[in-house]
């Protein structure tokens, strides 16, 4: 099997890992543990996981003058980015959350018009008031009640601002990841990480009933930690070695969908109107956002 196969598996891989984490993390929370608990079991997790790994790698140390950058880096993206994403998860439904991830793309494509000055054109801005339309559909329009999803529109608007505070993260992160190795740089981010979220955690674990933690609980809280977190970022790294960004961020128009079918084959989830016609205009505004201009060739 060529390098190239394996890492198109390996981008399917990890698109298929985010797809199912929606409806897994979904059933730990918050019938075994709160959403804070989840969130510092898994920076402790994947911290443990990438400082083992980080012997792989070459021997880095992170300059003095990067370590507010790198600060800003571990608030944004394993902070209050999973902090949001996780309580929004527990608060609605994994369809919603699958398909409110995806629109992370128009938010980045938004915020480096805003923070770096990056050309729009006019099919991206169309792009992104589509998606966001999407958005604000299932966070005013959701009008389910579920014992599982108290507060789907909150829910749905904690899962939107993840995606924005991730796609900040990503604009802020890029000169990081283009100076270190990234087992160096992701063993520090969930380092920093576990403090940034032990406020938040601390008590939800402390209250935690671990006696009752059956093996249903266990494997999901595992799935997190090293599927969801560990492996995934792995799986892309790889994938990148072999194929283009833009071949690997295509696999983002996949996930929602393996999340869609998963939440209703196990029956944690169901489609409605809103959910339906919400959906579409997130996947067509992500589609526009993301779609790169023609090259004009001059003869």
């Amino acid at each position: 099997m060529s390098k190239r196969t394996l890492a198109i598996l390996a981008a399917i891989g990890a698109t298929t890992i985010y797809g199912l984490n929606h409806t897994i993390a979904k059933g730990i929370m918050p019938h075994y543990m709160g959403a804070y608990a989840l969130v510092e079991l898994r920076v402790i997790g994947a911290a443990f996981l990438f400082w083992c790994m980080s012997f792989l790698g070459p021997k880095e140390k992170i300059e003095k003058k990067d370590f507010l950058r790198l600060f800003i880096c571990a608030l944004l993206g394993m902070g209050f980015n999973m902090l949001v994403f996780f309580k929004g998860l527990s608060l609605s439904t994994p369809i919603n959350s699958a398909v409110l991830i995806t629109t992370t793309p128009i938010i980045v494509v938004l915020l480096s018009a805003i923070l770096i000055k990056e050309k729009v054109l006019p099919l991206k801005i169309v792009g992104i008031a589509i998606g966001f339309l999407g958005a604000l559909g299932l966070i005013l329009l959701s009008s389910e009640t579920r014992q599982d999803a108290p507060n789907i529109p909150f829910g749905n608007f904690l899962i939107l601002m993840n995606s924005i505070l991730y796609g900040s993260y990503l604009i802020t992160a890029k000169t990081l990841i283009e100076k270190y190795h990234p087992f160096t740089f992701m063993k520090w981010l969930f380092f920093l990480g576990i403090f940034i979220c032990l406020p938040f955690g601390y008590e939800e674990l402390a209250t935690t009933d671990w006696s009752a933690l059956n093996f249903d609980a266990v494997w999901r809280i595992g799935f997190v930690i090293i599927g969801t977190t560990f492996c995934t970022y792995l799986f892309n790294i790889f994938a990148l070695t072999q194929l283009k960004a833009s071949t690997v961020s295509a696999f983002v128009y996949v996930q929602p969908l393996i999340g869609i079918l998963f939440a209703l084959i196990t029956g944690q989830d169901r489609l409605t109107t809103v959910k339906i016609v919400a959906a579409c205009f997130v996947f067509v505004g992500v589609y526009l956002a993301s779609k790169k201009p023609k090259r004009i060739v001059e003869h």
